[in-house]
């Protein structure tokens, strides 16, 4: 007996050395992996708070004397302050209509029954194969006949027509939801409008942060929309009015680095408060 559980605990502690090992490794790689990932960041931030004399010397990521200086030279550069102004009423009004029009044909999907339903949801999807390139001359045709050019409605009016992953996203989610709730509102006298307004959205708030994050990123890094159809400099986004940086202190790459960085730091704060909710929303979509 002895034996035995000399063995047994031999075989434990090889196991248990091994999964240690494992997990060690793991680490390792992850963290390598991370590094690599990390370094351009590192890289820009390091770039942004050099001098113009230090930038030419050589590579070298701390730099010899901090020129915090370049945060605000970069940002009076340009009229950042507008263009950021421009962007968040861009980027509001698209994640409102997005999460709107979004979750309402993903609940007609996933809670209501009517005639198609099974042909017409694998064509919306479909929509997603389409390249956004092959649809960018027709879409620019129409709002041109429109005399929406030169006005910020082609890249605000389209959110509020719903997005096909989006879509995808919130029916998945919305599919775990107990129809027993719906029921028990219908028995109640609501109507369907009420229970998608009372009972579903709050149920799939992380699936709609999700979203709003996702939305966020996209208008917010838009480039190509504003330059399609933004045709005054007042009107400018904050992607645009970099590239108009870039284009006029072409040869200051501190300066462009540092105005970078600070365009980049609104999504990286949002994503950080809210990627407990992004990851639930994500991660319960797929098993729901």
């Amino acid at each position: 007996m002895v034996g035995v559980e000399e063995t047994k605990s031999v075989k434990y502690k090889s196991k248990k050395r091994s999964e240690n090992i494992k997990k060690i490794l793991t680490i390792v790689v992850l963290t390598a992996f991370a590094l690599i990932i990390l370094f351009p960041l590192v890289w820009m931030i390091s770039t942004a708070l050099k001098s113009d004399e230090e930038l030419f010397k050589g590579f070298h990521l701390i730099p010899e004397a901090w020129k915090w200086s370049n945060f605000p030279k970069a940002w009076q550069a340009v009229p950042f302050t507008r263009y950021t102004l421009n962007t968040l009423f861009i980027t509001i009004l698209c994640m409102i209509g997005t999460i709107l029009s979004s979750s309402l044909v993903a609940f007609g999907f996933s809670k209501m029954n009517f005639k198609g339903k099974r042909i017409i949801f694998p064509i919306v999807l479909a929509t997603m194969m389409i390249p956004g390139s092959v649809t960018m001359i027709p879409t620019y045709i129409l709002f041109a006949r429109l005399h929406w050019v030169g006005s910020y409605l082609p890249l605000i009016v389209p959110a509020f027509f719903g997005s096909a992953f989006y879509i995808f996203l919130l029916r998945q989610f919305m599919m775990g939801i107990p129809n027993d709730y719906l029921e028990a509102a219908k028995i109640e006298g609501a109507n369907d409008l009420k229970i998608y307004a009372t009972i579903i959205l709050p149920l799939v708030r992380p699936a709609l942060i999700s979203v709003a994050i996702f939305e966020f990123n996209a208008k917010w890094n838009d480039f190509l929309g504003p330059l399609l159809y933004i045709t005054k400099d007042k009107m400018y986004t904050l992607q645009f009015g970099l590239r108009s940086f870039q284009s006029a202190h072409g040869t200051e790459w501190q300066l462009f680095m540092a105005a970078s960085i600070i365009v980049l730091i609104p999504v990286v704060i949002i994503f950080f408060c809210l990627q407990r909710y992004f990851i639930e929303g994500v991660s319960m979509s797929g098993i729901k």
